[in-house]
C-alpha cells in the first residue's frame, strides 16, 4: 500500500484555568467553539484547573513548541485571572501580585511569539466577576473564608486589557461585559466564580466573533459528501 500524506487539520488552543476547563461540558463555550469549527479546526481544551498565570507560564512550553508544529495553530487563547486575584492573606498558594500578573501575561504571548504563534493569533479574556456573597458560601463549605473580591478581580481584569493593548492581542473583556448597563451578572455565574449555562452563552457570543476573524479564511476540510464521485472517490479523497 502506497505511502499516503497524513491530513493535518488547524488547531485552535485554549489555555486558562478551571473555566476553561469545564468549557467542554455540555452547554460548555469550548464546545460551541469546537461544533462551530468542526471540519475546519482541531479545539483543543488545556484548561488546568485552580492554576494561576505564574504556573501557566511554566507549563505552557511544554504545550505549545516546536515538536507540536505551532505553525499549524491558527488562534491560542488566554484565560487566567480568577485564581491570581485571590486574596493573599486568606489564599496565599493561588495568589499572584498584579504586577507580576502583567509580566506573566506578556512572558506568555512573547514565548508564543517565539514560535511564530504571533499576538494577532492570540486573545486574552478577562476573568469575569465575582458574586461574593454566593462564592463565599462555596468557601465556607470547603472550611475557609471568602477568598476573592470582585473589586480586586476588576483591577486584574483591567490590567489584562492594558496587557493586550500593549502587546497588540485582541481581549475580551468578560469583568466589564457582563456588568453592562448595571445587568445581574449573578446571572452568569454558576457559584458565584464559575459560568452557569447563561454564562457559557454570553463567553460564546462573544468570544465567536474575535475567534471567526482569525480563522474565517481556513477551507473546510475534505470534500463534503454530495460532492464526491462515488465510482471513482479515490480521485477526490487521497491525498496525493
Amino acid at each position: 500500500m502506497s505511502r499516503l500524506n497524513s491530513i493535518l487539520w488547524p488547531r485552535v488552543v485554549l489555555f486558562g484555568d478551571s473555566i476553561t476547563q469545564f468549557s467542554f461540558e455540555p452547554g460548555g463555550w469550548g464546545a460551541f467553539i469546537a461544533n462551530n469549527l468542526a471540519r475546519k479546526c482541531d479545539v483543543l481544551n488545556r484548561g488546568l484547573s485552580g492554576y494561576n498565570s505564574k504556573w501557566a507560564k511554566i507549563v505552557l512550553p511544554q504545550l505549545i513548541n516546536q515538536s507540536t508544529d505551532p505553525q499549524n495553530i491558527a488562534a491560542v487563547t488566554i484565560f487566567f485571572g480568577a485564581n491570581d486575584s485571590a486574596i493573599k492573606e486568606v489564599n496565599p498558594k493561588q495568589h499572584i501580585p498584579q504586577d507580576e500578573y502583567v509580566q506573566n501575561l506578556k512572558s506568555m504571548i512573547e514565548y508564543l511569539k517565539g514560535i511564530s504563534i504571533t499576538e494577532d493569533k492570540v486573545i486574552l479574556i478577562t476573568p469575569p466577576p465575582i458574586e461574593e456573597a454566593a462564592w463565599e458560601k462555596e468557601c465556607i463549605l470547603k472550611g475557609c473564608q471568602l477568598n476573592r473580591l470582585n473589586s480586586v478581580t476588576g483591577k486584574y481584569a483591567r490590567a489584562c486589557v492594558e496587557v493586550a493593548t500593549e502587546c497588540g492581542t485582541d481581549v475580551l473583556d468578560l469583568w466589564t461585559l457582563m456588568q453592562a448597563d448595571n445587568q445581574d451578572f449573578r446571572t452568569y455565574l454558576s457559584d458565584g466564580l464559575h459560568l452557569s449555562q447563561k454564562g457559557n452563552d454570553f463567553l460564546a457570543s462573544h468570544l465567536w466573533p474575535l475567534l471567526e476573524k482569525k480563522v474565517s479564511g481556513l477551507p473546510f476540510i475534505l470534500p463534503y459528501w454530495a460532492d464526491i464521485d462515488h465510482l471513482n472517490p479515490e480521485a477526490m479523497l487521497k491525498a496525493s
